[in-house]
């Protein structure tokens, strides 16, 4: 039985581009290298036919251990909460208010990138905190 040895997490969205260059910000990740004879991925899209030109978008874990990021151009927006999500670990093994702190710092920088705080969700007896948050098209995701 063959094994999964990667996985990349594919985003259905309406500008490919921005919402990749969002997700770059928020983990990280870069935009890797043009594919080979071309100089720059602008130039790259101008060899497209034009209907293509823009579709789509990918970023990477400079590290190489997170999944590749794949944005594609769909025509139907976003008309439903997310079946998946991402859950953007900043305060792990941290509680209390100084969880609390880090979420909260994090959720304003990704405000400032263009992200929508939705609500915190406070801690219970089985979860610490969280904030859901919405990114730059409206799909959900975490701050755990």
């Amino acid at each position: 039985m063959a094994s999964v040895k990667q996985v990349q997490v594919t985003f259905d969205c309406a500008e490919p581009e921005r919402v990749g260059r969002f997700w770059c910000e928020v983990l990280g990740y870069v935009v890797p290298q043009p594919p080979e004879g071309f100089a720059t991925w602008d130039e790259y899209g101008r060899s497209l036919p034009p209907e293509e030109r823009g579709s789509w978008f990918a970023c990477v874990d400079p590290s190489g251990v997170g999944p590749r990021l794949y944005f594609q151009r769909v025509p139907e927006g976003k008309t439903a909460k997310n079946r998946v999500h991402l859950d953007v670990r900043v305060a792990t093994g941290l509680v209390g208010e100084e969880r609390l702190a880090v979420l909260e710092a994090e959720c304003a920088r990704l405000v400032e990138l263009g992200a929508v705080r939705v609500r915190l969700l406070p801690a219970d007896e089985d979860n610490e905190s969280c904030i859901t948050m919405q990114d730059v098209e409206g799909n959900e995701f975490c701050l755990d």
